[in-house]
């Protein structure tokens, strides 16, 4: 059995959090506002085509410190919180504890590290569709939920075995990849443009699919993001924007969009300044030019600390 906390049980942690408490892993869930009140009042209920699970008895805090330390943080707030969340996380890290990284984009490990230090930090790739339907409630919305992660030096080491095998255990799709920034950077060049388009266009992936323009917009864009990709880590192989391509064009369904979109209709702050903001900073740092992304990015520039009205 691990100990496990989940800083940010929102839909993501929520939903690796169920499985794995549903499995019999002692699981600690911090969340707030009115997600954690129902948490703490009648549990929490998962509704997935992986399979439904109700949760009564999971346990719901408010702070890390009454969570007390972990085997695991699996660390699943938005990028715009990682160093403040890394500082409220300092107390449940111990000498063996691993935090997972679960952000979107490729700069989180390295922002969280600066905090709480390489040791403890190993970066993760979350592909896991769903949202809070409502407070208390989980609603995954695909037949997948991948949690990629790996240690930064690549390789392997039992602790990331041990969770791997935590994980499988409780039906959730692992892989321990030997190079985590491969999958890092694969993930990225797909999300950042997915992302921005969706919120630009505030459409659902199906009718940037179908319109001739739009989708060659989404391919001329990740070969941008992937031209930067290639210069910041020069070994990825030769075929890392495949995988990302087929998620958007095979994979996904016609109804998704990105995560970032909900966020900006809702007037929430949305991650911006680390997708397509990153291509750009990255891009400039390697002498990269990012015409597409740029434009993405200071055209959602007025919606990165919420509803600009």
């Amino acid at each position: 059995m691990m100990k496990v906390a989940v800083m940010g049980a929102g839909a993501m942690g929520g939903y690796f959090g169920a499985r794995l408490s549903a499995a019999g892993h002692d699981v600690t869930l911090i969340a707030r506002g009115a997600h954690l009140a129902a948490l703490q009042k009648n549990g929490l209920r998962l509704i997935s085509p992986k399979g439904d699970l109700q949760l009564p008895d999971i346990r719901a805090v408010a702070t890390p410190e009454d969570a007390g330390e972990a085997d695991v943080v699996l660390f699943t707030v938005k990028n715009y919180d990682v160093a403040a969340a890394g500082e409220a996380i300092r107390p449940i890290v111990g000498s063996n504890t691993m935090v997972v990284t679960c952000q979107n984009g490729v700069s989180a490990p390295d922002r969280l590290a600066e905090v709480i230090g390489w040791d403890a930090v190993v970066p993760g790739v979350a592909r896991m569709p769903g949202d809070i339907a409502e407070p208390g409630v989980i609603r995954h919305s695909a037949s997948f939920d991948s949690l990629a992660f790996g240690e930064i030096a690549g390789g392997q080491s039992m602790r990331i075995e041990k969770l791997h095998d935590a994980l499988i255990g409780a039906n959730v799709m692992a892989e321990l990849p030997g190079h985590i920034l491969h999958n890092l950077w694969t993930k990225f060049i797909m999300q950042a443009t997915y992302a921005s388009m969706s919120s630009l266009t505030r459409l659902d992936l199906g009718p940037l699919r179908q319109n001739p323009d739009s989708f060659a917009l989404l391919r001329a864009a990740m070969e941008e993001a992937l031209a930067v990709a290639r210069a910041a880590v020069p070994d990825l192989p030769d075929n890392v924007i495949d995988a990302g391509w087929d998620h958007l064009k095979n994979v996904l369904p016609a109804d998704s969009h990105a995560s970032m979109l909900d966020d900006l209709t809702r007037g929430k702050p949305i991650e911006n300044a680390f997708l397509s903001g990153d291509v750009v900073r990255i891009g400039r740092k390697h002498g990269v030019p990012t015409p597409i992304h740029e434009t993405f990015a200071r055209a959602l520039a007025p919606y990165e600390a919420g509803s600009p009205v």
